[in-house]
C-alpha cells in the first residue's frame, strides 16, 4: 500500500466539511484444506477499497467505492456530504459537536513467518502429515484440516492531517475428526472456532503438531464409546476454549453500546443491560475481572486505533464483579455520554465502523487447574463449543460443547458425550467460584463474529483461563 500517493489523492477530493476521512483496504485472503488425503480447491481473495466519511453542519454521510481514482474518490465524497447536508438537525444525536480525532501512528502483526514465504507445496505437505496423524484406525471415517490466512492493510486519513497504517496478519488452522462406529458418530475439534491469532505460519506450526493432532483423533474414538452426558445441576469446569464463546455472548454482545442504544433490535436483538447500570450493577462474583485489551501481542483483535481513530488502550470492563465501562466506539460515547473503549471497527472497505468486541479477555486468578478439580465433589469438565443458542436480550443461554469429562471426589474420571449447560447471564456469573491462574491462561479469538444489517464478520480476541461455575444445569443431548 502507498500511504504518500494515497494520502496526495486524499488531499486532492477532500471536501470542504466539518469532518472527513478516508479509510483505504487492500484486503488478502487464502484458504487451503485437505479433506482425509484429498486437496481441495483453494480458496483466494484478493480486494481493496476505500469508505469515506464526513459529518457536516450536524448531519454525517459515508460512502463506499473500489473506485480509487481520484473521479471515484470525489464522488464517493459528494455522495457522503449530500447525506450529510441531507440528514442535519434529524440524526439520533447533534454531531455538529461531536470532535472526531485526527490520530497519528501505524501497527503491525508480530509475523515470524509470511504466509507468502511458504511455498505452496510446503503447506499442503504439512496439513497432510497432520490428516495422517489424525487418522489412527478405521473408525475414523472423516479428517479436515485447514489453514486459513487473512492480511488486511488500512490506511485512515482525516481531514485535519489524522494518518494511521495498520497491518494485520491473521491465520486460524483448523482440525475436524470425526469417528463412527454403528450409529454413533462423534467428532473432535482442536478448539473449534478458538484457535485464530495474530502471527504468520509459524502458529500453524505451534498448534498442529503431530503429536496433537493423534491426540484429537484419539478424543473422537473416546467419545464413541462413552456414556451421554448426565442431567442434574453440577458443578461446572468449563475449558478456555468454551470460556472464548461463554464471554463472548454473555458478556461481550450485551455491553456493545450500540446495542444498549437500540441499534441492534431490529436484527439481532437488544441486551439485558442498561446505560444506568454502569458503575453500580454486580454482573459477577467478586472473581470475575475483564479488560477490554488491545496490547496483548498476537492477539487476534490487538491493535493501535479502532477504524474511527480512536486510541486503543487497555480498559476494565467489569472489576471485581461490577460493571465499570460499556464497549462503546467514540461516537455511541458521544451519543450516551458514557465512557467506553476503542471498538469501533467495520470488516472491511464496504461497511461503516460500528461497536464490536475486540480482544475482551477474563482476567487470570490464582486457583492453579488441579486444585480447581480436587475441589470439587461432583462436577463436570466442558471443553470446546459446537453449538449455542441465547435469547434475544443476551440472557438466558444454552450451550452445548465436545467433550465433557466427570468429576467425582475430586478426580477427573470418565469421559461423557453430548454434554451441554444452561443459564441466565445475570445469574450464572455471579456463580464463578475460581478462577485459573496464569499458567493456565489462554490467548485465543474468533474470526466469524457477525453483526449488523447488512451483516458484518470480524475477528475478536479472547483470552482466559478455565474457570469453575457453582450449581449450573448440566444435561446431555443425542
Amino acid at each position: 500500500m502507498d500511504s504518500a500517493k494515497l494520502r496526495s489523492l486524499y488531499e486532492r477530493v477532500k471536501p470542504k466539511v466539518d469532518f472527513s476521512s478516508i479509510r483505504f483496504h487492500k484486503d488478502q485472503g487464502d484458504s487451503i484444506a485437505v479433506n482425509s488425503g484429498v486437496l481441495l480447491p483453494a480458496e483466494i481473495l484478493r480486494d481493496s477499497g476505500a469508505m469515506v466519511q464526513v459529518y457536516h453542519k450536524g448531519g454525517t454521510g459515508y460512502c463506499a467505492t473500489s473506485d480509487l481514482s481520484e473521479r471515484g474518490l470525489k464522488s464517493a465524497f459528494d455522495k457522503a456530504q449530500d447525506w450529510a447536508e441531507s440528514n442535519a438537525g434529524q440524526c439520533v444525536a447533534d454531531y455538529e459537536k461531536l470532535e472526531m480525532p485526527h490520530p497519528k501512528g501505524s501497527f503491525r502483526s508480530p509475523v515470524e513467518i509470511m504466509w507468502d514465504d511458504v511455498a505452496l507445496k510446503d503447506k499442503i505437505l504439512f496439513l497432510n502429515q497432520a490428516c495422517e496423524a489424525a487418522t489412527i484406525n478405521d473408525k475414523i471415517v472423516d479428517v479436515v484440516v485447514t489453514a486459513w490466512h487473512n492480511r488486511s492493510e488500512r490506511l485512515y486519513l482525516t481531514s485535519k492531517g489524522g494518518e494511521v497504517y495498520q497491518d494485520f496478519d491473521r491465520i486460524f488452522p483448523t482440525l475436524k475428526v470425526t469417528a463412527n462406529d454403528a450409529n454413533q458418530t462423534q467428532w473432535r475439534t482442536n478448539g473449534g472456532w478458538a484457535n485464530v491469532r495474530q502471527q504468520g505460519w509459524e502458529y500453524m506450526q505451534e498448534s498442529l503438531s503431530i503429536d496433537s493432532a493423534k491426540q484429537i483423533g484419539e478424543e473422537a474414538l473416546q467419545l464413541l464409546s462413552a456414556p451421554n452426558c448426565p442431567t442434574e445441576k453440577l458443578d461446572l469446569i468449563l475449558a478456555p476454549d468454551q470460556m472464548v464463546l461463554q464471554i463472548h455472548e454473555s458478556i461481550g454482545h450485551p455491553l456493545e453500546l450500540d446495542r444498549i442504544l437500540g441499534d441492534e433490535r431490529n436484527y439481532a436483538g437488544t441486551s439485558f443491560v442498561t446505560q444506568d447500570m454502569v458503575g453500580s450493577y454486580q454482573y459477577g462474583s467478586e472473581l470475575l475481572n475483564v479488560t477490554f485489551d488491545p496490547t496483548i501481542a498476537k492477539q487476534t483483535s490487538s491493535y493501535a486505533f479502532d477504524d474511527d481513530g480512536l486510541e486503543a488502550k487497555r480498559e476494565f470492563i467489569i472489576r471485581k464483579g461490577k460493571l465499570e465501562r460499556l464497549l462503546g466506539g467514540g461516537v455511541s460515547q458521544f451519543r450516551a455520554g458514557l465512557q467506553g473503549t476503542a471498538n469501533s471497527r467495520a470488516d472491511s472497505w464496504r461497511r461503516p465502523a460500528m461497536d464490536r468486541m475486540a480482544n475482551l479477555n477474563l482476567e487470570p486468578g490464582d486457583s492453579k487447574f488441579e486444585d480447581m478439580v480436587s475441589s470439587i465433589e461432583r462436577g463436570v469438565l466442558m471443553r470446546t463449543n459446537t453449538s449455542w443458542s441465547i435469547d434475544d436480550s443476551r440472557n438466558k443461554f444454552q450451550f452445548g460443547c465436545e467433550w465433557g469429562q466427570m468429576i467425582e471426589n475430586g478426580k477427573l474420571t470418565d469421559v461423557v458425550r453430548n454434554p451441554n449447560y444452561r443459564g441466565i447471564s445475570a445469574n450464572f456469573w455471579r456463580g464463578l467460584t475460581k478462577v485459573g491462574d496464569q499458567d493456565s491462561f489462554e490467548v485465543l479469538g474468533t474470526p466469524n463474529c457477525g453483526k449488523g444489517e447488512p451483516n458484518q464478520a470480524v475477528f475478536v480476541g479472547h483470552a482466559t483461563p478455565p474457570c469453575l461455575f457453582s450449581d449450573v444445569e448440566v444435561f446431555g443431548g443425542e
